[in-house]
């Protein structure tokens, strides 16, 4: 924290203190607390006050529009997609009772959006033509151990037959060879043929490797003696002749333990403008808990995710092609947590900061580094401090993003860990050998921070619980503006409600920033009551929006190509100070690797600013941008939206 913003918290603790006291002592408890609310009411809301630390207020909907929403993405529309699917609710899920809404922050009309499945834990990212792809989701809950009444688990299913695939429907029985009991599939599945394997210099067969399918199964009745202990091979009952030599299961212990999330393989693209799912090729894996990240050729790379079996996806990453709308394998395999922060560098490598948002072994790709998609080379990248806290951490890209700097906030202990980190680092990707360094600290160990850009160049970092899910009531409502230029934090104005897991945050495009979401897994501080979901809307107005002025900015063309200008008409032009590109966030599980702020390069003449793009294509993704112009105050217009083709 710097110096002045540790001044005035002071000053204002100091008054605030005095003032209660007071009233404490001549009205008792009753009169000291509504003294002390009437008394920081008026304190918030002093034009200097907000002129300093800005001013959070809440927005509640109307009660038919209200839900869980996991998912929030400006649109070019300047509407929000705000997506609930089953809201982390079993009941909602059974029902099939999914959510989407779109708000109009300017008007505040909400809009409900039919939604076509569960799009609870998707990823999303925003694609050149506005649209925004959304892939995966929930395909079954998660059921804890003691609620799981048929043991069950992971089927491999083996075709040895070199001639044809074979396809097992629902309600396949397996039977084991050893342990003789029997477990039933619950989905249909298609097992490849098996490749035949040759002698690379004398081309002698050498073998068949059987072709593998990979199945949930369930014991037929309930109770812990259809278990099994051990490894088993089991026969496909129903099979006959050749097919049944050749096709066989083998599964690991098969039991009553919990069973995780299973994800879908469900796609598509939601259009702003008819405001609608519009259905794209599923992908070839299920899904749940995925990141999307757009790559160098504007395909986008889907990473990650538990599968249809609650197994997290064995590496096998894929892409998606916008003008063809089909999903294909990658040719190399890599293995991530769910939701890793996966970036698009300017040489078109992606940069993975090591944050993700939970699921997977605690030595399977929690590294940071660079990764070469196409050569499937990753360099990892040292000086990471608290390493072993990064789940739940946030990553941002500071801005602006040409200086290519990225900063992981807070973060703690892989799964329901009560370990937290009050680290931010940073790593400049430019360096000739990349390495973190610690930045600033936050006053608390942070699992869930969430950081938003703004056009001043600062980055918002506010929320976050120092407990897995907030338990332990440990919600921290405290706010603060990064500034890149000096690496220091600024204390502003506290938020009024706790953010932690199931929480997001985006900038609008009249410079405020929204916030979402919050999942509490209990709501007091004994952790004795089970938490709400917090459906408010939060608005944080910054300081910058509290000056005498702000500049304005009109006309301008709505498409600008890499390396070309535009001009746009602005009173004030003669004192703008900075351009920024900054492309809309499309957020969730504290993961947005969508937003980034760039800058361009301008020339003002009379009312006239003249901006230029650059020219590199993996810096400026192709896309709509919202197009701010700040004063010599660092006071931002609203936004022009703006179209890289």
């Amino acid at each position: 924290m710097n110096d002045r913003a540790g001044r005035r918290r002071a000053r204002r603790l100091a008054i605030g203190t005095a003032v209660v006291l007071a009233l404490a002592g001549m009205n008792g408890p009753w009169l000291y607390r509504f003294g002390t609310e009437k008394y920081h009411q008026y304190q918030i809301n002093r034009p200097e006050y907000k002129a300093e630390n800005g001013k959070w207020e809440i927005v509640d909907f109307p009660e038919k529009y209200r839900q869980n929403t996991i998912h929030a993405a400006l649109l070019r529309t300047g509407k929000v997609l705000l997506v609930a699917g089953s809201g982390n609710n079993q009941d909602n899920f059974d029902a099939k009772k999914f959510d989407t809404r779109i708000w109009d922050p300017v008007k505040g009309t909400i809009k409900k959006v039919p939604t076509p499945s569960d799009l609870f834990c998707t990823g999303h990212t925003q694609l050149a033509n506005g649209n925004l792809l959304i892939a995966g989701g929930t395909k079954r809950y998660e059921k804890l151990q003691g609620d799981v009444t048929k043991a069950g688990g992971l089927m491999i299913v083996h075709n040895e037959n070199p001639d044809k695939p074979i396809t097992l429907p629902a309600g396949t029985k397996f039977t084991g060879k050893e342990g003789g009991k029997t477990f039933v599939s619950k989905d249909p599945v298609v097992v490849e043929r098996a490749k035949k394997v040759f002698d690379k210099a004398t081309g002698k067969f050498l073998r068949n490797d059987p072709g593998l399918g990979r199945i949930y199964v369930e014991a037929q009745k309930s109770g812990r003696k259809y278990e099994t202990g051990t490894q088993d091979n089991y026969r496909v009952q129903g099979l006959t002749g050749t097919d049944a030599r050749n096709t066989y299961g083998i599964a690991q212990k098969l039991a009553l333990d919990k069973k995780d999330f299973q994800g879908i393989r469900d796609a598509f693209e939601f259009d702003p403008v008819a405001e609608k799912y519009i259905k794209v090729d599923p992908m070839k894996e299920a899904r749940w808990y995925p990141t999307l990240t757009t790559l160098s050729d504007g395909k986008v790379l889907s990473v990650s995710g538990l599968d249809d079996i609650g197994q997290l996806v064995p590496g096998k990453n894929e892409v998606f092609d916008p003008k063809t709308k089909k999903w294909t394998y990658t040719s190399k395999i890599r293995q991530f947590p769910t939701y890793p922060a996966l970036f698009l560098m300017q040489n078109g490598k992606i940069f993975y900061s090591g944050s993700n948002a939970g699921y997977g072994p605690d030595n399977v790709g929690r590294e940071p580094g660079i990764w070469d998609v196409d050569s499937n080379k990753f360099t990892k990248i040292p000086g990471l401090s608290d390493a072993k806290e990064m789940e739940t951490s946030g990553t941002v890209l500071l801005p602006p993003a040409q200086d290519e700097k990225f900063m992981v906030i807070g973060g703690g202990g892989v799964g329901e860990s009560a370990q937290s980190s009050n680290r931010t680092r940073i790593v400049d990707m430019k360096a000739d050998s990349p390495r973190f360094v610690d930045g600033p600290t936050l006053e608390k160990g942070t699992r869930y921070p969430q950081a938003s850009i703004l056009p001043d160049d600062s980055v918002l970092v506010s929320g976050g619980s120092e407990d897995y899910r907030g338990r332990g009531d440990s919600n921290i409502l405290q706010a603060r503006l990064y500034h890149p230029d000096t690496n220091t934090f600024e204390s502003v104005a506290d938020p009024l409600v706790g953010r932690n897991y199931h929480s997001g945050s985006l900038l609008l495009p009249d410079g405020r920033v929204m916030f979402f979401g919050s999942d509490s897994l209990y709501e007091d501080k004994a952790n004795t009551k089970p938490g709400v979901f917090e459906q408010r809307i939060e608005i944080y107005t910054p300081p910058y929006l509290y000056r005498d002025s702000r500049p304005s900015l009109s006309g301008g063309p709505q498409t600008i190509a890499r390396g070309a200008s535009g001009t746009f008409t602005s009173p004030q032009a003669s004192v703008i100070k900075k351009v920024r590109l900054i492309r809309p966030s499309a957020s969730t599980h504290v993961t947005d690797v969508d937003q980034r702020s760039i800058e361009l390069k301008f020339t003002v003449s009379g009312d006239k600013v003249k901006v230029t793009v650059p020219e590199n294509k993996n810096l400026v993704q192709s896309g709509w941008y919202m197009l701010f112009v700040d004063d010599d105050q660092g006071t931002p217009s609203k936004a022009q939206w703006v179209r890289v083709p």
